[in-house]
Formats: C-alpha cells, structure tokens, sequence
C-alpha cells in the first residue's frame, strides 16, 4: 500500500469484488492507479479503517460503499474523523461515500432484472439449487427478487462469487446507481 493515495472502503468481499469487476470492465487497475478496495468486515469497522486510513491516520483519501441500515454509521464516522458535519446523503457522495438501498445484491439484482441473473445462475450450473431454495416453504411464494437475495446469501462463497459475476454480465449503462458513481469519484481522483 506503500504508493495508494486512496483506499475504497466496502462492508466484505463481495462489496469488493464488484467494485474491482466493474473496475476491470472500465478497463481500470485500481491498484496501478494507487486505489486499494479494502473489505471491512463489516459496515461497524468503518470507524476503525477510517482512523486508521483517513485524515487522523494516513491521510490517505478515502470513499465507500454502505448498505442503508448503515448509513447513519458511517454519517457518524465520517463527522468523527473529522471530514464534516451534520452530513447528508449528498454530502457523504461528495465525499465518496455512497449508500445501496437494502444491499449491493439488492442493487444488483434489480438493476440486472430477475431474469438476468436466473440466467447467471443457469450457466454457472446453480439454477437446481437455485429451484430447491423456491421450493421450500419459507420461501415458495415469495418475490423472485427476494428469493434470488437469499440465495446469493447462502452458500459458501456463493455472494462474492455472484457480485462479481452479475457485475460481469450487466450492461455498463445498467449498473447500479451506487457503483456508477463510486467509479466516477475515482476516476475524479485519478485526474487530480
């Protein structure tokens, strides 16, 4: 991390790998452009990263990803670090710091339309699985979106390994709204 300027602070890895998928569909290396996507481990670590990468730490410029359950949790991290006050969603994203609605799976998953990702299922060999889950009582009747959100959450590996995958398959005009501009923000930074 010795030549990053900017570290992109997200909730776990699925947060980070489709950041870095969406950034290799730019045709972009983060980590050449001195950008480090690091995951957390969780939205309440974000005070600790921020202490230890922001402006009371290295100094270094930092941005991010947070579910909106944890909006107010970064708010609050971002105003004790020392990067501003009273904070509003449009402050966060000038800072960076931009809030899915539910999660990234959510985002991702609506933005690509519950057809597309059945068909990201079916050719990574998972729709069976995939037609199981439906199958079961807690979840015969419910939304396909939601249904596909649960999903992607079980399984080991199984979200990380979709982000990056509906990431892959989505239209670039069609990503989500929260990553749209997170690779916006960067390549802002990279510019200046």
């Amino acid at each position: 991390m010795s030549d990053t300027h900017t570290v992109v602070l997200v909730e776990g890895l699925s947060d980070k790998a489709a950041v870095e998928a969406l950034a290799g569909r730019h045709g972009r290396d983060l980590a050449a452009e001195g950008i480090a996507v690091t995951a957390m481990g969780g939205a309440t670590n974000i005070r600790t990263y921020l202490g230890t990468y922001g402006p009371a730490g290295r100094g270094l410029r930092v941005a991010g990803l947070c579910d909106l359950g944890e909006e107010g949790d970064y708010r609050s991290a971002l105003e004790r670090s020392g990067l501003g006050s009273d904070l509003t969603r449009g402050d966060m994203e000038a800072l960076g710091f931009f809030v899915c609605v539910a999660d990234l799976e959510d985002e991702l998953i609506r933005a690509l339309g519950t057809d597309g990702v059945e068909e990201v299922v079916d050719a990574e060999g998972d729709l069976g699985s995939f037609r199981t889950l439906q199958k079961q009582p807690a979840w015969r009747g419910n939304p396909t979106h939601d249904q596909l959100r649960r999903f992607m959450g079980s399984g080991s590996g199984r979200k990380i390994r979709y982000s990056s995958l509906l990431v892959e398959a989505m239209e670039l005009e069609r990503m989500p709204r929260p990553l749209d501009l997170l690779m916006e923000h960067l390549d802002g930074l990279v510019r200046t």
